[in-house]
């Protein structure tokens, strides 16, 4: 099986993956992938719950912002549930909640409002100049020259996207005093997703949370190996849309690091310098110590 054609079928199984069952109104199950992993990625519990959330609204109202906290680590051995509160449906913005249960508590929370379309001011940042993603490093075989113990299990699980780093403060970018932690990658789902935008909306949120948290580390000559890393919160803001199986910068910082907590913030590009989403996450970044 060739490397394009195992993604292709990666990426068809992230997408049955995220097509949650639905058990009753407001009530649904998400299933679990193939891991060796211990505790479930993050990205796929966020993904999951924007999934149910979005379930309970109408057609003609788009998700603007999701905000969510980690509670406690997910087990990939049994499903997750995902029931969802609605808080308050407007005329122009509705509200919901989505509770994520395994083993009777509660391990993850996400608010999600939606608005309807309306015409307004508009106006952005301008994307930065950087190459483009035939100069980026692929993502996994960097992982693997670092010496990352869960790189195959983590290319399995992440295998449906192409990711492709171009540097750090560390490592490649030219250094910012301004701005001391930075790191830039393009990325995109291999193959074509289906043409429903809750598609590509819940890809991404699978997505965002594989490299954000990284970024505060880009001003620290350490390796992954030798930190706890472990998400806290994670927020989306939705500015415009787009599509996920084509290629779009992740242009990552990190304003703090303080107390054994990072924060990190991405912006998302389109190639053409289009301004389409804006990530922020704050987590554990603690110094692993021998027992």
């Amino acid at each position: 099986m060739s490397e394009t054609t195992d993604g292709v079928e990666r990426t068809a199984e992230l997408v049955r993956l995220l097509d949650i069952e639905t058990l009753d109104v407001d009530l649904h199950r998400g299933s679990q992938p193939v891991t060796r992993r211990k505790r479930v990625y993050g990205g796929q519990v966020a993904a999951q719950a924007l999934i149910a959330a979005m379930r309970s609204v109408d057609e003609g109202y788009q998700v603007h912002s999701l905000h969510s906290y980690f509670l406690l680590a997910g087990d990939y051995g049994v499903p997750i549930i995902y029931a969802v509160e609605r808080i308050r449906d407007g005329r122009s913005f509705l509200t919901r909640r989505v509770e994520a249960r395994q083993h009777g508590r509660v391990i993850y929370y996400q608010t999600v409002s939606f608005h309807r379309h309306e015409e307004g001011f508009d106006h952005q940042d301008q994307m930065p100049t950087t190459p483009g993603p035939e100069a980026g490093v692929d993502m996994m075989d960097l992982m693997r020259r670092a010496g990352n113990t869960e790189v195959d299990s983590l290319d399995n699980e992440w295998g449906a996207m192409e990711m492709r780093f171009l540097g750090s403060s560390e490592h490649g970018l030219e250094r910012d005093p301004a701005h001391p932690a930075q790191s830039r990658m393009w990325m995109r789902v291999r193959g074509e997703l289906p043409a429903d935008p809750t598609v590509h909306l819940a890809m991404f949120t699978f997505a965002s949370d594989v490299s954000l948290l990284g970024a505060s580390l880009a001003a620290h000559p350490v390796l992954p190996t030798q930190v706890m890393m472990a998400s806290l919160d994670h927020t989306i803001w939705f500015h415009r849309p787009f599509k996920v199986d084509e290629w779009w910068l992740y242009d990552q910082w990190s304003p703090s690091a303080q107390g054994g907590r990072g924060l990190s913030i991405g912006r998302v590009f389109t190639p053409d310098g289009v301004l389409v989403a804006t990530v922020a996450q704050e987590g554990i970044i603690r110094p692993r110590r021998d027992r």
